[in-house]
């Protein structure tokens, strides 16, 4: 099975073009910036993603989707192989987008993390219906 699901921020504007032919089909490319869960020394990390949708999905993603908007995307992971000029072997992987769903409200700015503040301690034996 080859099946991602990321959330992430779209890192600039979906750009879109069309294929030639007869039957000319729509191609939107953009990237998405992921955090990564678990920081290193409290430095906030990300992972880079390209991204490839195709179709009504292509245009949709030119029409209403911006950079920094944040986004739920599932799709499967393709790699490409080809030749540079030198003759020498290259690949790369990316993401072939399926599915998006908006994740904030249109007006709504980027979030901070959570900080430790936000919380509220638990002890052990307060009677929770599981144990860690």
């Amino acid at each position: 099975m080859n099946k991602v699901v990321l959330m992430g921020r779209l890192t600039k504007d979906p750009e879109i073009r069309f294929t030639t032919g007869e039957n000319q089909t729509a191609v939107a490319k953009w990237s998405v910036a992921v955090d990564r869960r678990f920081n290193k020394g409290g430095e906030r990390q990300a992972d880079f993603f390209d991204c490839t949708a195709f179709g009504k999905l292509a245009e949709h993603m030119e029409k209403y989707w911006k950079k920094g908007m944040k986004i739920l995307l599932i799709g499967r992971l393709e790699q490409s192989q080809w030749r540079d000029k030198e003759g020498k072997a290259r690949s790369s992987v990316g993401i072939t987008v399926e599915e998006v769903e908006f994740c904030e409200r249109k007006d709504a700015a980027p979030q901070e993390e959570p900080k430790a503040s936000d919380f509220i301690p638990v002890k052990d034996d307060e009677g929770l219906p599981f144990t860690f």
